[in-house]
C-alpha cells in the first residue's frame, strides 16, 4: 500500500520561505513521476511542480518559477518543495502526488498523471 504524508505547511508572512516534505511508504522513487499540487477551496487543483526521478526532468507552473524548487531524496524516500519569496497568492492546501509505474503519462503538472495522493498540508501567506 502506497502512503504519502505531507508536512511542513505553516502560516508565514509574504516574502518568507517554507519547505514542504512528502514522506512516501510502499513506494520507490526510481524512475517515477512525482509532483506537488495545490488547491484553494472552490477552485481546481493546480499543478505546481513535477519531477521525473529517473532523468531529473522538472516542470514548474509559471507562477512559481524561480521561487519554488522540487527535489527528492532516494535514501529518505522523501519528496520536497522549497518555497521562497512566498506571496499571498500561494495560500492553498498543498498535496504531493506519485505516479504508478504502468499508468499512462499526461503531463508532469497534470493531475491525471498521478495515482497516489497525500492528504495535504495548509500553507497560508499573509501580506
Amino acid at each position: 500500500q502506497v502512503l504519502l504524508a505531507e508536512s511542513g505547511g505553516d502560516s508565514v508572512q509574504a516574502g518568507g520561505s517554507l519547505r514542504l516534505s512528502c514522506a512516501a511508504s510502499g513506494y520507490t522513487f526510481s524512475s517515477h513521476y512525482m509532483g506537488w499540487f495545490r488547491q484553494v477551496t472552490g477552485k481546481e487543483r493546480e499543478g505546481v511542480a513535477g519531477i521525473h526521478t529517473g532523468n531529473e526532468r522538472t516542470s514548474y507552473a509559471e507562477s512559481v518559477k524561480g521561487r519554488f524548487t522540487i527535489s527528492y531524496d532516494n535514501t529518505e524516500n522523501t519528496l520536497y518543495l522549497q518555497m521562497n519569496s512566498l506571496e499571498p497568492e500561494d495560500t492553498a492546501v498543498y498535496y504531493c502526488a506519485a505516479a504508478a509505474p504502468d499508468d499512462p503519462y499526461y503531463l508532469l503538472l497534470s493531475p491525471r498523471t498521478y495515482r497516489y495522493w497525500g492528504q495535504g498540508t495548509q500553507v497560508t501567506v499573509s501580506s
